[in-house]
């Protein structure tokens, strides 16, 4: 879009000019971010835990609430930017931040500046901040080789474990002892299996011989009995006094150690055995997005809310929820119960209910019902007093 170019040639004529300097957080601090050397996302259980969460979260469903927001409403639910659909914009939003622990959103406009018509993730690694006559600017490249300048209080931004810094969250430093234990058990495993295959032998050799004569008989002694041998039968002759086989044991984690290890990447990223593996509870699984999705979902609410409205919108009810049907991740039997449950009670129309149950809508099934034979609670004192009018007017 004429964006992209147009913003890109304005702002960095200025920046070559030396208007910009790096904008230094309160502290004098420049802020510089990088993941984890050897990355949380490269090592199995740690990536397995992260998409367990940005799965979870790619799931959430987008609402635009207010007048005349059609097009917002299309554009969030079903295609956020020319690359992404909304699984896969939210599951990068979700990547990202679990990754760097942060993640911004660079909004997308018209020709006139006007109009949000898309929006874009950001990896932190390729975005910089900026401070333009006095005015802090986001300058961000996409991985098409895009790039871009935007005013820092226009794009979205999303983090965790914020606390020196006023604008960035901490890196994933904590995980490294855990990280560097998952590896050196990983290489220990692989050096066990290959060790096992090699036969080590001591041999002591009858008579004194000099040193060229010892690395000659050595390299006999392999090639003669060693490679290529399928028999498995070890000969020798009169110039060996003895031959012994070494056995290496190689150290392993034991299966407490190793479960420790899986504790803290559980105890880290917020998720459990169960949630990883798909073999949740329905009150597994309400804790689990109680404590990690529902905060991700308020963020991302709060951010696209003030990404796409102004303040003087938002004054008249226009804003951004992304909220999920946990109804969804219950088992067959308790769908079933809560339907029954809240349909005849009015709490669920028949629509609602059908999507609990991954089942299409149907025409007029927005409609609430209740049954009949439900009626109004109504105070004792006031209906004896409303029977002894009645009677009254009948006497008279």
């Amino acid at each position: 879009m004429a964006f992209w170019n147009r913003e890109k040639v304005r702002k960095a004529e200025r920046i070559e000019q030396g208007v910009a300097e790096y904008f230094k957080i309160f502290n004098a601090y420049t802020p510089t971010y990088k993941t984890f050397s050897g990355g949380v996302y490269e090592m199995e259980l740690t990536r397995a835990a992260i998409h367990a969460k940005a799965n979870c979260i790619s799931r959430l469903k987008p609402i635009v609430n207010g007048q005349n927001n059609t097009t917002l409403q299309r554009m969030l639910e079903y295609q956020p930017n020319e690359l992404m659909d909304t699984k896969k914009y939210l599951y990068r939003i979700a990547t990202v931040l679990f990754v760097c622990n942060n993640v911004f959103i660079a909004p997308m406009y018209d020709d006139y500046r006007q109009k949000v018509v898309g929006l874009y993730p950001l990896h932190p690694d390729k975005c910089t901040l900026k401070k333009i006559d006095g005015k802090l600017w986001l300058v961000y490249e996409l991985e098409q080789g895009l790039q871009g300048v935007i005013e820092f209080e226009k794009c979205g931004r999303l983090n965790q474990f914020q606390n020196k810094d006023e604008i960035f969250g901490a890196s994933n430093a904590p995980m490294n002892s855990t990280l560097q234990m998952m590896n050196a058990q990983d290489q220990a495993i692989v050096n066990a299996v290959q060790n096992s295959s090699n036969i080590k032998f001591l041999a002591k050799l009858g008579q004194s011989l000099r040193q060229d004569d010892v690395d000659k008989e050595r390299e006999r002694f392999v090639k003669s009995n060693l490679t290529g041998n399928d028999s498995g039968v070890l000969l020798i002759d009169a110039k060996y006094a003895d031959v012994k086989q070494l056995s290496s044991n190689q150290f392993t984690v034991d299966d407490k150690q190793m479960a420790q290890i899986r504790e803290n990447v559980f105890d880290y990223f917020g998720v459990s055995e169960n949630i990883l593996q798909g073999h949740y509870t329905s009150d597994e699984f309400n804790s689990f997005y109680e404590s990690q999705i529902e905060p991700v979902a308020l963020e991302l609410s709060l951010q696209h809310t003030k990404m796409l409205f102004t303040d003087h919108e938002v004054a008249f009810g226009n804003n951004v929820t992304f909220t999920a049907n946990r109804f969804n991740f219950l088992s067959a039997g308790e769908k079933v119960t809560m339907i029954q449950t809240l349909f005849d009670r009015g709490l669920l129309t028949p629509n609602e209910a059908r999507e609990i149950i991954n089942m299409s809508p149907i025409d007029n099934g927005d409609n609430f019902y209740i049954r009949k034979e439900y009626v109004e609670n109504y105070n004792e004192e006031d209906s004896t007093d409303g029977n002894t009018e009645g009677q009254d007017e009948t006497e008279e």
